[in-house]
């Protein structure tokens, strides 16, 4: 056994104590026992009301939340071989929060299942015009291009939906419990939904995996290693597309995640792309659990899961804007 399937399956059954502690731990801690005992008895009672139909749910989207946050966050890194970038900076989270505006501004949409589509093609949308903008010409990219393509069009976006949510006090509302992030009060009918845009996206993640590692060393290079290197962009945006915008969809704009796992799967995987998606599959979720723990115990209400990754992800991106290798991947 190779190290890194070791050490995948040692962070998978870390994963697994970690989804079954988010079962028990909250504003009422369960025992191990009491927890096993809602799983398995199906006579309705309190414990298997707090264990099954708040928490069990509550694991499940930030085991899928996460490992697209995660996933998304390696495919922007190695686009744009930037250490400091997230979907964030493409641009995805500022068009699923305008979406969501119009949608329940101007449109009437109350529920998250009917909100949720229109913020994800708002994240197509703004990534497509993202990318065009960032074409230096036909057929070709540049990721500094995109980058500031990305942040330009986002901020205006953002300002934009500000804006629109001013006007719509209701609009507002809304935008404003989904900004924060949150895993709480989720509608548990959006995971299968969630789920089958996740695996739409890391196949399309897979697919491009060996021909980042191609990119990596240039433009020029990987063309003499026979990498479509327009297409690949164009794969890898599309799958940033779907694994950030249903994730910052179903749970909101939850920052660092993105950032945080897959430079701590770096560091175990090596270089390898392909070993950094999976790595990162397990990173992400991890950390996103955990911070969702954290906000239930941190405080006597509770504090929600986007605010406490901010607390622990700031630190790590002031570490790496400090670092030598800040510069480029």
């Amino acid at each position: 056994m190779s190290r890194q399937v070791a050490l995948l399956c040692a962070l998978a059954a870390i994963l697994l104590l970690l989804v079954v502690a988010s079962l028990a731990i909250g504003s009422r801690s369960l025992p191990l026992g009491s927890v096993i005992h809602a799983l398995l008895d199906s006579e309705p009672t309190v414990e298997r009301s707090i264990v099954v139909e708040s928490r069990l749910p509550r694991a499940v989207l930030a085991l899928l939340a996460g490992l697209g946050l995660g996933v998304s966050g390696v495919l922007a890194q190695s686009l744009t071989r930037n250490p400091l970038a997230e979907p964030g900076i493409l641009g995805v989270n500022a068009g699923a929060s305008l979406a969501i505006v119009i949608s329940v501004g101007f449109l009437g949409i109350q529920s998250f299942s009917g909100y949720v589509f229109f913020a994800f093609i708002g994240a197509l949308l703004t990534t497509a015009v993202v990318y065009v903008v960032g074409m230096p010409r036909p057929g070709s990219s540049d990721p500094v291009r995109l980058v500031l393509s990305g942040v330009a069009i986002g901020a205006v976006l953002t300002g934009v939906g500000t804006a629109l949510s001013l006007v719509k006090p209701q609009a507002f509302d809304q935008l404003r419990a989904w900004t924060i992030g949150s895993l709480q009060g989720r509608d548990p009918s959006i995971i299968l939904t969630l789920a089958g845009c996740l695996v739409v996206g890391l196949v399309l993640a897979g697919s491009s995996a060996r021909s980042l590692d191609s990119l990596a060393l240039g433009e020029d290079s990987a063309r003499s290693l026979g990498t479509n290197v327009g297409r690949t962009r164009v794969l890898v945006l599309l799958a940033i597309t779907v694994l950030a915008g249903a994730s910052t969809a179903a749970v909101g704009a939850i920052g660092f995640i993105g950032l945080m796992a897959p430079h701590a799967a770096r560091r175990l995987a090596g270089a390898n792309t392909g070993w950094i998606i999976a790595f990162t599959a397990l990173l992400a979720p991890m950390l996103l659990l955990c911070a969702d723990m954290l906000g239930r115990v941190v405080l006597p209400g509770e504090l929600q899961a986007g605010v406490v990754a901010a607390f622990l992800g700031a630190p790590l991106l002031i570490m790496i804007a400090r670092g030598r290798k800040a510069v480029a991947l």
